[in-house]
């Protein structure tokens, strides 16, 4: 039973990800209303909201585009660096929303920035744990405990990230609708881009559940 539930949350995550390169590549065809391209609609957004000292990089990769709050970096996959159109414009104006997030410490972001640390720790040593967890279960359950706790943090990690992205979009819409970048026509557009990017973090936030309860009902039943 296990099985099939995350063989569906693999296939699942799949379809979303087809979908939002579907999605990507379908508004990428529809141009901004000002011709603006994914950086002029951070320049923008960033000068409009008061916020310096944030660079911009290009790096490579499709819908590789992210936030960097360490760096203060905005980095853009090409295609939105350059792309004059309703996708570029979407996903410039969400990585733009969490440097926005990061100006005005959003609570989310902060804890979610606090956690990096000790998930980047857990995530190295989780599985190795976890695997002799399981293999010393009736001999030391207590090292599958640890690794339980381990897998927990990154799974707490997941559920952290969900509304710090879906924040990240509403003030990426509300932005490019008050700014006119987006049309009426094209709003929806922009928002459906990003609902289906935020899609991709729901899937995996639930598939780290589904594992975690996995685990826990290894350790529950070790004396079966």
């Amino acid at each position: 039973m296990i099985w099939i539930i995350f063989i569906g949350f693999a296939l699942l995550s799949w379809l979303v990800s087809m979908q939002l390169k579907r999605r990507f590549d379908k508004y990428s065809k529809i141009p901004t209303a000002n011709g603006m391209t994914g950086r002029d609609v951070v320049e923008k957004m960033l000068r409009d909201n008061g916020i310096q000292g944030v660079k911009i990089g290009c790096v490579s990769g499709q819908l590789t585009d992210h936030y960097n709050p360490t760096n203060k970096t905005i980095n853009l996959s090409k295609e939105v660096y350059y792309g004059a159109n309703v996708a570029a414009a979407a996903v410039a104006a969400h990585e733009t929303g969490h440097a926005l997030q990061h100006a005005q410490a959003y609570s989310m972001l902060e804890l979610r920035s606090a956690l990096v640390p000790v998930v980047s720790f857990a995530s190295q040593w989780v599985q190795w744990v976890l695997l002799a967890g399981i293999l010393l279960v009736n001999t030391f359950p207590q090292l599958l405990l640890i690794g339980i706790c381990l897998f927990g943090l990154t799974t707490l990690f997941s559920f952290v990230t969900l509304p710090v992205e879906i924040n990240a979009s509403h003030r990426a819409l509300v932005w490019l609708r008050n700014s006119g970048i987006t049309t009426y026509e094209s709003q929806d557009k922009a928002a459906d881009a990003l609902k289906w990017a935020a899609y991709t973090y729901v899937i995996a936030a639930l598939s780290s559940l589904a594992t975690l309860i996995y685990y826990i009902m290894i350790y529950l039943g070790r004396r079966e």
